[in-house]
């Protein structure tokens, strides 16, 4: 199978170095036309991305080019954050990515989107959805998402993979504070009111670990993982779901989650670690290749903003392991402002996670 990466760098953005990613991508392939090229840019190009987009097609000898950019992106050759960049990753030999235009339930779609394109309409139709979301470090903008070669306005993209098999899997990475998830007995829109009965600020002070009981709480390190099925060994067995700490109010007791709690859930607190997400990447990865039930030709991974070389002091071990369990195999992604998931039987939207999806040809 015919699959390659090429990573271009430079001081200042230009249209040049989409041709000079696709060109390397091409050349290691051993291809002089490619069925289609994955794309990702760095948000220099959100703003005016077409004329990069032209030299990828002129590169790659189709038009079939999707992607988007972001604040950092990546291929198994390294990782680009802060300067402009282009990763490209082109296929050929039966293998493409495909527009999908009536999906069905078990379609396994690579979705792209900008922030506001995302909606749960969407994300509840029929296909199991794995990608990221477009945008910069502030989450703010600027975006761009592109497919057949062209900015998409409608803002998202979903192709297949045609010719490959896939499985995909979602890491979290985070540690728990608590043994045992409480029930979730009183809620308010995006408040947790009270767990078990008592006010839910004293359940997650009282798990803090002590250095971290100040008054001024780390609330870009702490999450609430909502679990599904059976609470006593959710958290084992990773049926959850990770929500970010928005806020806490002291004098009612509550915590605001980004999603709404619904009272008779159960939850937990938890912290983002390093460690934490280290290992359970690299647990990710091994069961995605049991699942394959053979050796990957080349694998996708969409992790956190959040969850790259800033969050490793310095290094991504997320791809990391990844290059080290399948040396030479290629792999592309960008760092992202969420990420998508098939989880717990729908489409999830995960923050601070990464997805990965690992592929051999069919």
């Amino acid at each position: 199978m015919k699959v390659a990466t090429g990573l271009a760098t430079s001081h200042t953005a230009s249209e040049e170095l989409a041709y000079q990613a696709v060109s390397a991508a091409m050349d290691k392939a051993e291809l002089s036309i490619a069925s289609s090229v994955l794309l990702f840019l760095t948000p220099e190009f959100a703003r005016e991305p077409q004329l990069a987009l032209r030299a990828a097609a002129r590169a790659a000898s189709c038009t079939q080019i999707i992607g988007c950019s972001a604040a950092g992106i990546f291929t198994e050759q390294d990782w680009v954050l802060d300067t402009p960049a282009a990763a490209a990753m082109v296929f050929g030999d039966g293998v493409s990515l495909e527009p999908v235009h009536h999906a069905q339930d078990e379609d396994l779609l690579l979705t792209l989107a900008a922030p506001n394109a995302i909606h749960t309409e969407w994300l509840d139709k029929p296909g199991e959805r794995f990608g990221g979301v477009s945008g910069d470090a502030t989450g703010q903008g600027p975006f761009c998402v592109w497919q057949g070669g062209r900015v998409v306005q409608l803002g998202r993209c979903e192709v297949a993979i045609h010719g490959a098999h896939g499985v995909v899997g979602v890491s979290q990475g985070v540690r728990s504070l608590n043994q045992q998830p409480f029930e979730i007995t009183q809620a308010n829109d995006f408040d947790v009111q009270k767990l078990a009965g008592q006010p839910a600020l004293n359940a997650l002070m009282r798990d803090l670990p002590l250095e971290l009981r100040d008054e001024k709480l780390p609330l870009h390190l702490l999450m609430a993982g909502i679990t599904y099925g059976d609470p006593a060994t959710a958290i084992a067995e990773g049926r959850y779901r990770s929500a970010p700490i928005i806020a806490v109010n002291p004098l009612q007791g509550s915590v605001t989650l980004s999603v709404r709690p619904v009272a008779g859930e159960h939850l937990f607190w938890a912290m983002r670690q390093p460690l934490a997400a280290e290992r359970d990447m690299r647990l990710t990865v091994e069961n995605l290749q049991q699942e394959l039930q053979g050796a990957p030709d080349f694998g996708l991974c969409f992790p956190c903003m959040g969850r790259g070389p800033y969050f490793y002091g310095g290094v991504d071990l997320d791809l990391q392991i990844m290059q080290k369990r399948f040396p030479g195999m290629p792999v592309i992604g960008f760092y992202g402002n969420g990420e998508f998931a098939p989880f717990n039987g729908s489409n999830q939207l995960f923050q601070y996670a990464a997805v990965s999806g690992l592929f051999r040809h069919v």
